[in-house]
């Protein structure tokens, strides 16, 4: 991923704070991309998550990985905030090629394994929109400027493809909802760009070795094997880049349409483009999740790596 495939390329990444959506961006920028980096936290406030994580260090990630990285605080349940947004996008560089919807915000306020009856509803509906209000918001105001020229690439990502989440219920009646309509969202993009020239796709890592998560299980990216004696299966995880560099080849992608409307994985993708993750391995999270630690089978988790 070395090379500026995406040379005078400009994308929007909308959520591009922490976790998945920096990597993206940064990734992105390692190909040579303009990225726009969105979010609440600033290094003047924070997003009621409360965490130390910028979208100013994003951009400046990205810069530094050789791309342009231009630092937005958007709050994308505003209409206007991003109205303006793209404007901007618009009056700099008269185009977009790649969105990325990635705002999510919402971990502190999901309810695991209560039933719907016990759910705080605010908590719940407030879940639904920064999950999916936000996403809808950006691709109205983002979408008539990215389908100006043909090659655009839309990217929703979310947690679970659509064919694991059909079948599992994901402890959370809100949480499961917002991460079925994000897929539903990247079909549906998929159909109404496809007579544009522009490819919509849903995309979900593997078990994220996000900030939060290394905080969770008291270890960096460093040393984050050392989770592994509490959590065994923590030995699938990947880095927040493998996600980013998945998003990164597909905007590369000539061919990209052949992905319009699907529901994939970082795994799958690194298995069709050949990258890989920052030490080099390919995990198949999706993969040793439904196969071993559901459904039985005896590996070594070396073979999903």
């Amino acid at each position: 991923m070395t090379t500026k495939s995406l040379e005078g390329k400009v994308a929007l990444v909308a959520g591009a704070t922490r976790g998945a959506g920096r990597q993206i961006a940064v990734q992105l920028g390692a190909a040579g991309a303009t990225v726009y980096a969105t979010g609440r936290s600033t290094r003047t406030g924070r997003s009621e998550m409360d965490r130390p994580e910028t979208i100013e260090e994003t951009a400046e990630l990205v810069t530094v990985a050789g791309g342009a990285g231009i630092a937005v605080r958007v709050d994308h349940l505003v209409p206007e905030q991003v109205r303006d947004l793209v404007a901007r996008i618009d009056a700099e560089h008269g185009r977009l090629d790649v969105l990325v919807n990635d705002v999510w915000g919402s971990d502190h306020l999901i309810a695991w394994n209560e039933p719907i009856w016990k759910q705080p509803l605010d908590d719940g509906f407030r879940t639904l929109q920064l999950a999916v209000h936000t996403h809808l918001i950006t691709s109205h105001f983002a979408l008539p400027l990215l389908i100006r020229n043909p090659g655009g690439l839309v990217v929703e990502i979310g947690d679970g493809t659509k064919a694991y989440n059909d079948d599992h219920y994901r402890l959370s009646a809100f949480y499961d909802l917002a991460k079925t309509c994000v897929n539903r969202l990247g079909f549906i993009q998929a159909e109404e760009l496809k007579p544009h020239g522009c490819t919509a796709v849903a995309l979900t890592p593997g078990w994220l070795r996000s900030e939060a998560m290394l905080e969770h299980y008291g270890v960096t990216e460093e040393n984050w094997r050392d989770a592994i004696a509490k959590e065994p299966d923590f030995v699938i995880s990947e880095t927040p880049a493998y996600v980013g560099r998945a998003v990164a080849a597909l905007a590369a992608d000539p061919d990209k349409a052949r992905w319009n409307g699907r529901s994939t994985d970082s795994g799958e993708l690194a298995t069709v483009y050949g990258f890989t993750d920052l030490d080099g391995s390919r995990p198949q999270g999706l993969r040793y999740i439904t196969e071993v630690v559901e459904g039985g089978k005896k590996a070594d988790p070396a073979d999903y790596r």
